[in-house]
């Protein structure tokens, strides 16, 4: 129970979290930044400990969805009012 609080925990902040990697990463390609996303997040839920202690049976799948979650938070960002109008708009 304890690695669903974590994880949940990891999950809440990846708004503010994909908003700071974008402030930080700007010139960054959309990989990195999101390879940054992914590795902080998963640093906050312990992944490593995680895996060793067997809370987490597929680390691949995993991390996949840990992608997916990102992508998602990123593609709500995008269509809120958040997301900067191109200089074309």
């Amino acid at each position: 129970m304890e690695f669903l609080k974590l994880f949940f925990r990891g999950i809440s902040l990846l708004p503010s979290l994909v908003q700071g990697v974008e402030a930080l990463y700007g010139a960054k390609s959309g990989a990195q930044k999101k390879d940054a996303a992914l590795s902080i997040v998963s640093s906050s839920i312990n992944m490593a400990d995680a895996v060793s202690s067997k809370q987490i049976a597929d680390s691949t799948k995993f991390t996949a969805g840990l992608s997916l979650i990102v992508d998602g938070v990123v593609e709500c960002l995008n269509a809120s009012i958040w997301a900067k109008l191109s200089p074309a708009e």
